[in-house]
Formats: C-alpha cells, sequence, structure tokens
C-alpha cells in the first residue's frame, strides 16, 4: 500500500497521470467531430431552406446577368421542399411579374434555368413585333433588350410574334431579358410553380472569362 501511493505522488509531482491522457485526447477529438457534423447540417438546411448559389452560364439574361456572374437565391420566399420529410415549406408570397427566379427546367428537371416572371396564373399574354401584351396592355420593360432587328412571323417561330394564351392556375410565363436569345416560355411553355428554386437577389462574385479578371464593379449588386 505504501509503494503504491508513493508512485502516485511521484506521478503527481512529475505533472502527469497517465490514466486521463486517452480521455482528454478522445474528448478532443469528439469535440472536433461534432463541430464538424454540426457545420454540415447547417450547410445543408441552409442550401436547401435559405439560401443557394448559382452561376450564370449563358448570355439569356443580358444585360441584367453576365456570362460569369454568381448569384445567391433566397429559397425561402416562395417555400421550398424538403426532400427528407417529403414537404413543402410555406412561402412568404408568391412570385410577382418582375421577378428574376431560378427554377428546375420543365424538359429536363436535372438542369436549372433562370428567367424573369412576365405574367401571373389567370392573365392573357401575348408578344407582337416583340412587343410583350398582358391582358391587351403593352407592358413596360426597361430590363428587356433586343439585340436582332428582324422580325420573325409566325408559326416559323414565337419569338417575335406569339399568339395570345391565358396562363393557367399554378403556372408561370417566363421570359430571359435578351428576348431575341433566350429559350423561355415562348419555346417550352408555362413553370409548374412548384418547380421554382428561388428568387435572386444579389452578386456575390463576376468573373468577365474573356478579360481574364474580376468584374469588382457587379460585387455586391442588387439584382432587379
Amino acid at each position: 500500500m505504501t509503494q503504491q501511493t508513493t508512485d502516485q505522488e511521484t506521478e503527481e509531482r512529475q505533472g502527469f497521470i497517465p490514466s486521463e491522457r486517452p480521455a482528454t485526447e478522445k474528448s478532443v477529438i469528439r469535440q472536433y467531430a461534432e463541430a464538424f457534423l454540426i457545420a454540415i447540417v447547417l450547410a445543408l438546411v441552409i442550401r436547401t431552406l435559405v439560401v443557394q448559389a448559382f452561376k450564370i452560364p449563358s448570355g439569356s439574361m443580358l444585360p441584367t446577368l453576365q456570362i460569369g456572374d454568381h448569384i445567391l437565391v433566397n429559397k425561402f420566399l416562395y417555400g421550398a421542399e424538403i426532400p427528407f420529410l417529403d414537404w413543402h415549406m410555406p412561402g412568404l408570397r408568391n412570385p410577382q411579374r418582375g421577378d428574376i427566379i431560378v427554377f428546375k427546367f420543365p424538359q429536363d428537371e436535372g438542369r436549372d434555368f433562370i428567367k424573369r416572371v412576365v405574367a401571373l396564373p389567370g392573365e392573357k399574354i401575348a408578344i407582337r413585333g416583340k412587343q410583350l401584351l398582358v391582358n391587351g396592355k403593352p407592358v413596360l420593360e426597361p430590363y428587356a433588350t433586343y439585340l436582332d432587328r428582324a422580325i420573325q412571323e409566325s408559326p416559323h417561330s414565337p419569338r417575335d410574334n406569339f399568339s395570345p394564351v391565358v396562363i393557367p392556375p399554378g403556372q408561370l410565363f417566363m421570359m430571359g431579358d435578351n428576348r431575341d436569345y433566350s429559350m423561355d416560355s415562348r419555346f417550352w411553355g408555362f413553370l409548374d410553380i412548384k418547380k421554382i428554386k428561388g428568387k435572386a437577389f444579389v452578386i456575390y462574385w463576376s468573373w468577365d472569362r474573356e478579360r481574364f479578371r474580376p468584374r469588382w464593379e457587379r460585387i455586391g449588386k442588387v439584382i432587379r
């Protein structure tokens, strides 16, 4: 008994107790592991319900969005799908005319498209000589641009002349701001509101691949 006590006192004077070291190391590893798992869960929750990043790969939304713009999308504004719960989280409001939204491309849901809402459920839309009409009235669109002066006639192309149609319930009519070079609802039809991923709201990074430099003036720009 005396020898055992002496050995313990010697160890304490030397500044260590062997039996406590494994527990301490295990505790540190566990803390890092828990922090890592929490970070992953939070990232997944934020990406699923709150905000998600996207990159603009084409010029269909010029001049509003440039090729190489990196944007953030608000996912809770219109609501979001919760895959692991098979539930749709209600949104704060419905899409409005003029909103720029990211959505699943109706003809290939593995791809994401970004366009502007130009007509809502129940509205009648038509295009005459490139002019957008909603409920028979011309729509002022300062964001829209037309780079091709030629007028394409129906039925060869719906680009510049689109026959009147009423938007069904639960559907939207989408168009790119670069009207002459956008594959949108004129060609593939209406968008089911349930396919929306979110509303674009800010550019957080922009890269000019032609000049090989950042577009500093676009970073932080609010998307309208």
